[in-house]
């Protein structure tokens, strides 16, 4: 497929770009240091310390992988947090488990959230929190909500370490349908900061990159674009 730029402007190829799912089966959560005691924690439901916890961590941490399984386990419901405002929180809460995705102190609702907290209570029900940020340091203005935000349990996800950053790097190109072998994993190893979302940019560029251009992911393909890049950051 290909389209012209404008009227005189030669052909500019377009890659096309196929959906692919990440898979958040529990058999697909690569377990390490960092994120150990959050798995143990999913997996202890119900016997949690609390009927509300919290898991905490960067972007590209595992939250969100995490929350799935629970959500398999317990029949939970899933609730982005800039959304608790406008929702029906009754209903949202009607299979007894539910989690709140991305909740973060710029756009909380606190009496909605508050009021949400206060129904798990009379429902004896279950929330997973999912934030960057552990809940008891928000700003909070409603006095009531901050001691109840206070009391829940935290458990925080770190980076990981080098075998954990492998395991991902090469379960996200298995979810595009991409083999890659030793050599290319090696050298984005060299080159990639040690954070999930590092990782998952770079397979993402790659990707892309390897459609555009009609060619294999290999070394040789994932060296050049990022010489490309370092020239380019050069002479910004």
């Amino acid at each position: 497929m290909s389209i012209r730029g404008g009227s005189h402007g030669a052909p500019r190829q377009l890659a096309l770009v196929l959906p692919h799912a990440e898979s958040f089966a529990r058999e697909d959560f690569l377990s390490g240091a960092g994120n150990g005691a959050a798995l143990t924690l999913i997996e202890r439901w119900p016997d949690w310390p609390s009927r509300t916890v919290a898991l905490v961590g960067p972007e590209g941490s595992g939250k969100s992988h995490l929350a799935a399984i629970w959500a398999e386990r317990a029949g939970a419901r899933f609730l982005a947090g800039r959304a608790l405002g406008v929702a029906d929180l009754p209903a949202a809460l009607a299979t007894g488990a539910l989690v709140i995705e991305g909740l973060a102190p710029g756009c909380l609702n606190e009496r909605s959230l508050f009021h949400l907290l206060n129904l798990v209570r009379e429902q004896d029900a279950h929330i997973l929190i999912t934030a960057r940020s552990p809940p008891a340091a928000w700003p909070v203005a409603l006095a009531d909500l901050v001691s109840r935000l206070r009391a829940v349990p935290v458990v925080t996800l770190v980076g990981p370490d080098d075998a954990l950053l492998r395991a991902v790097l090469v379960k996200l190109f298995a979810d595009r349908q991409l083999a890659v072998d030793e050599s290319l994993v090696a050298y984005l190893m060299t080159r990639l900061a040690r954070s999930f979302a590092a990782v998952r940019a770079a397979v993402d560029l790659i990707d892309r990159e390897a459609l555009r251009l009609k060619r294999p992911v290999t070394r040789a393909l994932a060296a050049e674009i990022f010489r490309d890049a370092e020239t380019r950051g050069a002479s910004d």
